[in-house]
């Protein structure tokens, strides 16, 4: 399936970077931000554009988080209201480092984000990227866009999982997917994490596990339990 099927697509510069906006055909007034991966696994946003909501997406610096992309999300947000009048609070679709980036996002502006949707997302670097868990290790990478050793990552305090507590004190509700067989980002060393600290707290989370399922593909067969959630908390 094409990512934005045949919708009108907007290239533009905010703050000098690259951004994305596909444009419904009958506009609700609603949108959604994917915060990495713009053209893979498509479905839920084109599901979400059939139903009247905007796509956006401006570039990250590096998948692997550095602090101006979570700001630029904000000025993507502050543009999208000010050109197309949407909701100030948008729906949040992170797929892996995607889900990594959009907690840290929520986090910090909790005032723009309505409800999320986290597939197999990046919760604990000492897992994803270094593998010192379960998962392929893809450090190597991880270090040449950040600079940040193990020693480092050990003591660093700024894993997606450090803004959980947050995300959970303005209750955020939470789509969470994965698979139960993820070798990249197993869920039981990252999204369980969301899970855990979520039921404990008494915040609103629907989780969805996959049997069998790697890390790819991202989605479900059927994606409705995913539209139909964020039909419900996208207030």
């Amino acid at each position: 399936m094409c990512w934005h099927k045949d919708y009108k697509t907007i290239t533009t510069k905010i703050d000098d970077r690259e951004a994305i906006i596909v444009i419904p055909d009958k506009p609700n007034g609603k949108w959604a931000l994917k915060t990495e991966y713009i053209t893979a696994f498509p479905d839920v946003q084109n599901e979400l554009l059939s139903l009247g909501y905007y796509v956006a997406h401006i570039k990250n610096i590096t998948r692997w988080h550095h602090p101006t992309d979570t700001d630029a999300r904000a000025k993507l947000a502050e543009y999208m209201v000010k050109t197309y009048g949407v909701s100030k609070k948008c729906v949040i679709i992170g797929m892996s480092c995607g889900g990594m980036q959009g907690i840290y996002f929520a986090s910090k502006y909790p005032e723009l984000v309505s409800c999320m949707y986290l597939d197999a997302p990046v919760v604990n670097l000492l897992s994803c990227p270094a593998g010192l868990g379960k998962a392929t290790s893809l450090f190597d990478e991880f270090y040449e866009h950040t600079k940040m050793s193990i020693s480092e990552l050990i003591g660093y305090r700024n894993h997606p999982l450090d803004h959980l507590d947050n995300l959970a004190k303005h209750n955020i509700p939470v789509m969470l997917v994965a698979g139960d067989s993820d070798t990249v980002v197993p869920f039981d060393e990252n999204g369980k994490f969301i899970e855990d600290t979520y039921k404990a707290n008494n915040c609103t989370i629907k989780t969805i596990i996959k049997k069998g399922a790697d890390h790819h593909p991202h989605s479900l067969d059927d994606n409705s339990p995913i539209i139909d959630f964020i039909l419900k908390y996208d207030k």
